[in-house]
C-alpha cells in the first residue's frame, strides 16, 4: 500500500499543477473582487482557496467544474474571514489582550450618536433616491443579500462584467457628492447625473 500511494500521487501532480495554472487568473480576479468587503488581502482569501483544493485533493478529489467551485470557494473564505473578524479581540505590543468594549451592553452610543447615526442613515437613503436610475439599480443588486458575484451582477444589469467597476466608481462618487452638498439633487450638467455604463 505504501508503494502505491506515492505513484499515485506522483500521476495526480500534473493534474493539479495544470488546474492550478488554470484557475490562477480566474483566482485572483474573485479575490480581488471579494476582498475588499470582507476585510482581507486579497492575497490570503486566495491562500485559503488553494489550501481548500489541496484538501479536495487529498481527500474527495478534484472538483467537476473547478471554475464554479472556485467561485463558491472564494465566496465561502470571503463569508469566513468576515465572521472571524467580528470575534477577533485586540492585543497590545507585548501579546497581552486588550479591553474590547465593543459589544459590552454598558457601552451602548448615547442618544447623540443614535440620533447623528439615524440623520447619517436618513441622508444616505435621500440620496440614494435621488441619484440616477441606473446607480439605483445597480446599489440595489450589490447590495442584495443573495452575496452576488462580480459576474452575477454584471448579468443581472445587463452590462459587461469589465464596466461594472467603473459605474460603481461613478455611482459612488455621485453619492459622496451629493452627501457633501447636503443631499443636493445633481445638476443636469453633472457627471453623476448620467452614468455612462448602459443598463438594459
Amino acid at each position: 500500500m505504501t508503494s502505491r500511494e506515492p505513484a499515485d500521487n506522483r500521476s495526480a501532480a500534473p493534474e493539479l499543477t495544470g488546474l492550478v495554472g488554470a484557475l490562477a487568473p480566474l483566482l485572483t480576479a474573485e479575490s480581488d473582487a471579494e476582498a475588499p468587503a470582507a476585510g482581507v488581502d486579497s492575497h490570503d482569501l486566495q491562500q485559503a482557496v488553494w489550501l481548500r483544493l489541496l484538501e479536495c485533493h487529498a481527500g474527495p478529489g478534484l472538483p467537476d467544474r473547478p471554475a464554479d467551485w472556485l467561485r463558491r470557494a472564494v465566496r465561502a473564505e470571503a463569508r469566513r474571514a468576515r465572521r472571524t473578524a467580528v470575534r477577533e479581540l485586540p492585543y497590545g505590543p507585548e501579546g497581552e489582550p486588550l479591553p474590547d468594549d465593543r459589544h459590552q451592553p454598558g457601552h451602548a452610543p448615547g442618544p447623540e450618536c443614535a440620533a447623528l447615526a439615524a440623520e447619517r442613515q436618513r441622508a444616505l437613503r435621500t440620496a440614494v433616491r435621488r441619484s440616477p436610475v441606473a446607480c439605483r439599480r445597480l446599489l440595489a443588486v450589490m447590495l442584495s443579500p443573495n452575496d452576488l458575484t462580480y459576474r452575477e451582477i454584471a448579468g443581472r444589469l445587463g452590462i459587461s462584467q469589465g464596466s461594472l467597476g467603473p459605474m460603481r466608481s461613478r455611482c459612488l462618487g455621485c453619492l459622496r457628492r451629493m452627501l457633501a452638498a447636503e443631499v443636493a439633487a445633481p445638476d443636469e450638467g453633472d457627471r453623476c447625473a448620467r452614468p455612462t455604463g448602459r443598463i438594459r
